[in-house]
């Protein structure tokens, strides 16, 4: 029987392990109130801003690169403390180096720090998160990233307005960092969050699935037992052994049926997501409301709206997730937000500026917020077996930071290019195309264990052998 002591347990290991996300969404978005006073002070070539801006993008994919192999190594929690320590020391050191190549070394640091969180943060919750719970604590992931971005803005948006206020002669450390210097302030910031995530990692334990891969089935059950009860933890315990004996084949393993149309499913999904331009939305955005005649100066002012908008929708997902499940919520959200984008898009064809327009843009928020979002993490998650769980996530959020690249090197082109109204369209599309592969090929896994999930595919791909086996023989007999 669960108590509120489990209860209680599973929320605090959520909680610290999400703060990945946290740290995630705060470093990508912090820049945004960097890159001007950077340009300035170090005199930068559009070549050197590129670089800045883009760098931490190659920290990503290193960082992703190694975190799924890793963590299915010598485990989640160990990866995760990795991250932290790697946004503390990206934190610290971009605040105080002064040469131009040294802050692209920090900013390298700090993509490698995300590129690790983006891929074991949902990991882990979704391993040791309760069957039918495990949605909506992964959806927490999400929440922290659109919370960490949130957090950027309106800490930037204070510090800038501090440093206009206290722009008078001083001196000392403080003034240095945030008066003379606040862009450098806006990243020390960072300092709180990332110490905080290295404090709190030492009390989470490591995820039983990892565990019983290695053999650990008695910590295993230990933990199993504080998420579920006793009763459930024992049933649990001898399910995920059953799957666990089926060793790992590496990523030769995954290129083979049935594992190989799981990844192409979730790589499908992870970049049709990215493709519906919310980067675009967010890291533009200012120059979006600008162009519908919102904004006329104070763009981190806005840059909040748009922040608060995020992180309120996404608790869409989390009351939801679990009781309507993965499926109908990605197909209605994803057509909702074809939706919104082409109305977008249509606002800006007919020249309908103003408040109007900014609604359509929330509007897109609200329903990716919930939907093409959080989904790809919670799909990614539950999918693929416990031995070579890490491994496919990376190269799912591999797939997400390329897309990701693509979209913010293509978007300022396409806006001056087509227009900034066939740009809506286009993403639109995108989302239109995410409706009709996910009706198609999505599957429900709310309310089922990931041992469950792994069955089922299994039990499918059986069958699917039994039929061809039995067609190519009525096939033979056909001949003779």
């Amino acid at each position: 029987m669960k108590t509120k002591g489990t209860n209680y347990f599973i929320s605090l290991i959520t909680l610290i392990a999400a703060l990945g996300g946290f740290l995630f969404g705060f470093d990508m978005a912090v820049v945004s109130g960097i890159i001007e006073p950077l340009k300035m002070q170090y005199g930068l070539s559009s070549a050197q801003e590129g670089l800045f801006v883009s760098c931490a993008l190659l920290g990503c994919i290193v960082g992703v690169a190694f975190s799924g192999y890793l963590s299915d190594k010598i485990g989640r929690k160990k990866v995760l403390f990795v991250s932290a320590i790697l946004f503390l020391i990206s934190a610290v050191g971009f605040a105080f180096s002064e040469e131009y190549s040294i802050l692209i070394l920090f900013r390298v640091l700090a993509g490698m720090g995300v590129g690790v969180a983006s891929n074991v943060s949902p990991l882990y919750i979704s391993e040791v998160a309760p069957s039918h719970k495990r949605g909506q604590l992964v959806v927490f992931y999400q929440l922290a990233i659109t919370v960490g971005v949130l957090a950027a803005y309106i800490s930037n948006f204070f510090l800038q307005k501090y440093a206009v206020s206290h722009s008078a002669a001083g001196e000392g450390l403080l003034h240095w960092l945030f008066v003379e210097n606040v862009w450098r302030g806006m990243f020390i910031v960072g300092v709180i969050p990332a110490a905080a995530f290295c404090l709190l990692l030492l009390i989470v334990p490591e995820s039983p699935r990892w565990l019983v891969q290695f053999g650990l089935d008695e910590e295993a059950f230990k933990i199993l037992n504080r998420i579920n009860g006793n009763e459930k933890a024992q049933l649990e315990l001898h399910s995920i052994k059953e799957m666990a004996s089926q060793k790992s084949g590496g990523i030769q393993e995954l290129l083979r049926l049935p594992l190989r149309k799981l990844l192409i499913l979730a790589m499908v999904l992870t970049a049709l997501s990215q493709f519906s331009g919310i980067n675009g939305v967010i890291f533009y955005g200012p120059t979006i409301l600008k162009s519908a005649g919102i904004v006329t100066s104070d763009a981190l002012f806005y840059q909040v709206i748009l922040g608060s908008a995020n992180v309120l929708f996404t608790f869409v997902a989390i009351f939801k997730v679990d009781s309507w499940g993965r499926r109908p919520l990605y197909i209605f959200g994803s057509l909702c937000a074809a939706f919104a984008l082409a109305l977008t898009g249509f606002c800006f064809m007919m020249n309908i500026t103003g408040w109007f327009m900014l609604f359509c843009i929330i509007l897109f928020l609200l329903f990716f917020a919930f939907s093409l979002g959080p989904l790809k993490f919670v799909i990614s998650t539950e999918i693929f077996p416990t031995h070579i769980r890490g491994t496919a996530l990376s190269i799912c959020i591999m797939t997400m930071w390329v897309s990701d690249w693509i979209v913010n090197l293509l978007f300022p082109m396409m806006r001056d290019g087509f227009g900034i109204a066939a740009t809506f369209f286009i993403f639109s599309f995108f989302c239109i195309l995410s409706f009709a592969y996910a009706k198609k090929k999505l599957f429900e896994t709310k309310g089922k264990s990931l041992e469950e999930i792994e069955k089922s595919w299994n039990l499918d791909l059986k069958a699917a052998v039994k039929a061809a086996v039995k067609e190519e023989t009525l096939k033979e007999i056909e001949k003779v």
